[in-house]
């Protein structure tokens, strides 16, 4: 599993919202203006988020968004399975989105490796929620250094 671009924007405007009240709309000019993130993108970004009830928007004046639930209740996997899809590296091992392999059965690999890391990455991301990236937040971490790391070209 290799976090995206997107999962590190969508992580940035998450931890801005969990820093807002719960019933507070945030419009995505203030969220880009406090991260960053590309107006064009962010949107896109949020429009994700929300179709996967992550968080909610609301439309008009007074509109804008806001966390759909509080932040220690919106786990990193569901978040970036909203954004990515499958967390596994493989088809065959995903659990949501599985794809039958002939060589199952006796994939050494797919058995003693792969689901042992699609079982720790999911152990992890099941564990970090929105309430670990508002403290990122809140210290000012941006994650810029993180956005570097993953557009750096493979060497």
């Amino acid at each position: 599993m290799r976090l995206s671009t997107t999962d590190i924007y969508s992580f940035q405007a998450l931890g801005y919202l969990g820093m807002q009240e719960l019933d507070r709309w945030v419009s995505s000019d203030e969220i880009s203006e406090h991260t960053g993130i590309a107006r064009p993108y962010l949107v896109r970004i949020l429009a994700l988020l929300s179709s996967k009830n992550i968080i909610k928007s609301k439309k008009g004046i007074g509109g804008g968004y806001a966390l759909a639930r509080k932040p220690h209740l919106i786990s990193l996997c569901e978040v970036v399975r909203a954004v990515d899809g499958p967390v596994a590296p493989l088809s065959c091992i995903s659990l949501n989105w599985h794809e039958d392999c002939p060589e199952e059965p006796r994939c050494f690999a797919r058995n003693k490796i792969w689901r042992r890391i699609r079982d720790a990455v999911l152990e992890v991301l099941g564990e970090m929620t929105v309430a670990d990236l508002v403290q990122d937040f809140k210290q000012g971490n941006n994650y810029s250094y993180c956005l570097n790391h993953l557009l750096r070209p493979n060497v």
